[in-house]
């Protein structure tokens, strides 16, 4: 099996539990029926709970990645009049940008450079309806500032469309609290399920803004009608939701959402802070827990550190393309995580730089 043998530190696919996994490995069952739909219902409920998502929000589960769940939230909830503010600070706002131009709608790009947004309240908001964000863009592995962005978003009254993929229950995100109308989330990341699932989750605001589109199979309005009896108009990722409902069960049963931010909190510091003797840098200081980018500082090439990491100990860490191949590398702190694993990455990038 390819990469078995090996230690996995991206940002999604993420290392999985043997639970989940062992999940994974079972028959697909036949999901036409009662029993499926009352496992879908409940994690609808959980997914809503978890994000602190106003009374009647909705979720919508496409058989799909991150990025269709993306392009479905422009062709479903924008159109040629809406004005859209869309963040760019990496690859992942790039590409919300290259959606909203495929689909003509009208927006502005925000660079924000080295800034987390903190400094929001110094733009004129006043020309736009819709505010589009990647929360964390991963490509470099900043977090932004979701307080200071839905004050802005409610200052203007404007839609608040966030992509929360790799930052779902490793950092704070609260709907009601950070004025969220939209959040967008995916298997392969901080529930480190197998990718190919992506919820789409709605606030009444947002469900009333649906367009009647000329889109079979990411209609949302498909989706909301067959959702209210726990079943999707097409054949959904059945093992990924079962693995999902044991998982949300268990963030349950641990203690819920601020579980899982603590543990990841733990792991990011803790490996923060054991690569201090070593010529790495954090590439921002507006680090999530979710991931640590980093940039070496003694003239060596990030994406030779990567290949040294795969190649030589069996480690995989998470290369950057484009202009950035040789500047950053990333390591994920998403997924069955602890100590004793990160320490793994910690010991090998020690010895790597003891014989680069």
């Amino acid at each position: 099996m390819i990469y078995e043998d090996y230690t996995i530190f991206t940002p999604g696919p993420v290392k999985m539990s043997d639970e989940i996994l062992s999940i994974g490995a079972k028959q697909t069952p036949y999901f036409r029926n009662q029993l499926f739909s009352n496992i879908v219902l409940e994690s609808e409920q959980l997914l809503l709970e978890f994000v602190n998502a106003p009374k009647n929000s909705r979720v919508i589960f496409l058989t799909a990645s991150g990025t269709a769940g993306m392009e479905s939230v422009v062709m479903n909830i924008l159109n040629q009049q809406n004005n859209a503010l869309i963040v760019n600070g990496g690859g992942f706002g790039q590409r919300f940008v290259d959606i909203c131009k495929s689909y003509d709608i009208t927006h502005s790009e925000l660079n924000p450079k080295n800034l987390d947004l903190s400094d929001i309240d110094n733009i004129d908001g006043s020309s736009y309806d819709t505010f589009i964000v990647n929360a964390h863009e991963t490509s470099i592995g900043k977090l932004y500032n979701l307080d200071n962005i839905g004050t802005f978003c409610k200052k203007y009254n404007l839609l608040n469309i966030v992509d929360a993929i790799s930052m779902f229950i490793t950092d704070p995100l609260d709907m009601q609290r950070h004025n969220i109308d939209i959040a967008i989330i995916s298997s392969q990341k901080g529930l480190a399920l197998p990718p190919g699932l992506t919820m789409v989750i709605l606030n009444p605001k947002a469900i009333n803004k649906i367009n009647t589109i000329k889109n079979h199979y990411f209609n949302f309005l498909n989706y909301l009608e067959d959702g209210k009896r726990g079943q999707t108009p097409y054949t959904p990722a059945v093992s990924i939701i079962l693995q999902l409902f044991y998982r949300l069960k268990q963030i349950q049963k641990d203690g819920g959402i601020n579980f899982t931010i603590n543990q990841a909190k733990q792991i990011a510091t803790y490996f923060r802070e054991n690569i201090q003797n070593l010529p790495l840098a954090p590439y921002t200081q507006y680090m999530p827990n979710a991931m640590t980018a980093l940039t070496p500082t003694d003239n060596k090439k990030a994406i030779d550190i990567v290949n040294i990491l795969e190649n030589r100990y069996k480690t995989i860490v998470c290369p950057n393309g484009g202009k950035l191949k040789n500047k950053i590398f990333r390591v994920s702190h998403m997924g069955d995580m602890n100590i004793e694993y990160i320490d793994i990455l910690i010991k090998k990038l020690q010895k790597l730089y003891k014989f680069f």
